[in-house]
């Protein structure tokens, strides 16, 4: 059954920067302060130029073996919010919150202990799943230990529940105390078929963070996505490598959506042996789940389940670095990235660093860079402009999610979030790519940069995958904020678009979430990195310098609570901004 309380008591650890947010800010004046900055800057001579020496330089630091990884709640987020924070001081920032750098991010630490033990009965075969091989599950429900004793399970095709879409995977059923099992990704994505949602291009339906919501939404016990390299857009190795380690979650308290007692992930094959003991067959139910009127499937089966859990109550940080605007210091332009990654798994043998070198310590040198270039403009800016390194991205978007909860300048003053994920160092390009291209006005911004490179904005290539549901600017996004997401570009000047692909191929099979990010001096190319920063330092200063509230176009699922909170006008034009100094071609 479903378990709704927390443990009486939960083991209790202060994270470091509840501690240092109490303490002197770097910056203030404290000699103290002016030894930890020439301690973590080192001998590098950081200029306000954007420039792939500095990029470099900051990448090595944070995606070294000394940061662990960069886990939230590690030792390695110590060493990391205090290189952000150090760097922010050193490039003339004010503190982001009040008198903090840091705004604290309550949090749930939750590691499952094995073994884990899930069975499903069908008629009288009982097959016992392997956690790792053939299933992964979780809980964040805040209970050291949760179990199932048959609950039954039913297929309810994709879990999509959209009125406004006239479909409901959960018409007339009520699934309470039950397990709802579902297939990963949209309606109409394994048929193919434009006319069913967006077809290949993944909504917000098809994330797996949705489909667990509505799950708890609906009031089901647990919930089970079955997993496909297509439909999810990586293999069974992700999932495992991103849910077989701690897991993070907002407190439930902090967070008023109803929760599941357990979920997970089932491999295709465990998924197919279950559906055939049941009688049924999952190609035959996955075809159906795809047609208009599809109802939900009882299976004629019920899992079992005991999941026991160490369950730690923690806090991360976000760091928060602020140049305050000469003239609309109330309104903001936000740039951000996040800087956690996975951590260190110590069962693993060998490497077992996951450094996250590409994601993201790249978008968080991308951020101070943008920093530096920002706070040695002249005149400064005339909005305040938020350089926010957050949290907790690689848990489900946490640390932003938190931060529009709470945000230090008001979401309605906020013109406008900029967001740096994983920009690849694999050369400069014709293109650059807008991940959810056509959902806002800031692509006419970004436009005008790029026409002063020379470059075009296309669209990403894989739109199956629903990236724009998958970084931290979708917190401000679903709030109503507009956000830009930029992603390298692909038709590479040299190699052409063939070899653009098969970097970001090599890339997404062998290092994306594996412990082999690492940085590589020797292969690693910045300059492309340098001109897409570039270019996004002039879109921040074309909307810091100017009256302009750009807006979601319409049709956008966005764009409601942007006129909610803030009713739409006409921008105000505004000259072009000058890119910042560039660094020549090699």
């Amino acid at each position: 059954m479903r378990q709704a309380t927390l443990l009486p008591v939960l083991v209790c650890v202060l994270c470091a920067c509840t501690q240092r947010s109490e303490g002197t800010s770097i910056g203030s004046g404290d000699p103290r302060a002016a030894q930890a900055v020439t301690a973590v800057a080192g001998d590098h001579a950081f200029s306000p130029t954007i420039r792939t020496q500095d990029l470099a330089a900051h990448v090595q630091t944070l995606a070294s073996d000394a940061f662990g990884g960069r886990a939230p709640g590690s030792d390695g987020e110590g060493k990391t919010v205090d290189y952000i924070r150090s760097q922010f001081a050193r490039i003339g920032l004010q503190p982001g919150n009040g008198a903090s750098w840091f705004q604290t991010v309550p949090m749930l630490e939750t590691s499952t202990k094995p073994p884990v033990v899930m069975h499903v009965t069908a008629g009288s075969t009982r097959q016992d799943l392997a956690y790792g091989d053939d299933m992964l599950v979780w809980t964040r429900s805040g209970r050291s230990h949760v179990s199932l004793a048959e609950s039954p399970l039913v297929f309810v095709g994709y879990g999509v529940n959209a009125p406004e879409r006239g479909w409901n995977d959960y018409s007339n059923l009520d699934v309470r105390g039950k397990t709802v099992v579902m297939l990963v990704n949209d309606p109409g994505f394994h048929a193919n078929d434009p006319a069913l949602f967006d077809g290949k291009r993944m909504t917000l339906y098809g994330r797996w963070t949705y489909k667990f919501e509505e799950a708890a939404r609906q009031g089901a016990a647990a919930a089970l996505i079955i997993h496909d390299d297509r439909g999810a857009s990586y293999g069974w190795n992700v999932v495992r490598n991103s849910f077989s380690g701690a897991r993070y979650d907002l407190r439930p308290g902090d967070d008023a959506a109803p929760r599941l007692t357990a979920q997970g992930w089932l491999t295709e094959p465990a998924a197919t042996a279950l559906f055939k003991a049941a009688g049924l067959n999952l190609a035959t139910l996955r075809a159906a789940a795809n047609l208009r009127g599809f109802k939900p499937i009882p299976l004629n089966a019920s899992l079992s389940l005991e999941l026991d859990s160490t369950i730690e109550a923690k806090s991360s940080c976000n760091v928060l670095g602020l140049l305050p605007g000469t003239a609309n210091a109330d309104e903001a332009i936000v740039y951000m990235a996040h800087w956690d990654h996975l951590g260190t798994h110590p069962q693993e043998p060998g490497d077992n660093i996951y450094n996250g070198a590409v994601d993201n310590a790249t978008g968080v040198s991308a951020l101070l860079e943008l920093a530096e270039a920002f706070a040695a403009a002249h005149p400064r800016p005339r909005r305040s402009v938020l350089f926010l390194a957050v949290t907790l991205e690689e848990s489900g978007l946490l640390g932003s999610s938190y931060y529009v909860a709470h945000p230090v300048i008001p979401l309605a003053k906020t013109a406008g979030v900029i967001n740096l994920d994983a920009p690849m160092p694999i050369g400069r390009a014709h293109d650059s790519t807008v991940v959810g291209k056509g959902n806002s006005q800031l692509e006419e911004l970004l436009q005008s940069a790029l026409d002063q490179q020379g470059r075009r904005m296309v669209g990403e290539d894989d739109v199956t995958a629903g990236y724009y549901f998958r970084s931290d600017h979708f917190s401000f996004a679903r709030a109503g904020v507009p956000a830009l997401y930029l992603d390298s570009g692909t038709d590479l000047i040299d190699g052409g678009t063939a070899a653009g692909k098969a970097a970001l191929r090599d890339y997404g099979e062998h290092r994306y979430h594996k412990p082999g990010d690492h940085y590589d001096p020797a292969h690693w190319n910045f300059e492309g990195i340098v001109e897409d920063v570039q270019a996004l330092y002039s879109v921040g200063a074309t909307l810091a310098n100017s009256g302009q509230w750009p807006d979601w176009r319409e049709g956008s699922p966005f764009k409601a609570a942007r006129d909610a909170m803030r009713p739409p006008r006409l921008p105000v034009p505004a000259a072009r901004q000058p890119s910042p100094p560039r660094q020549p071609p090699k």
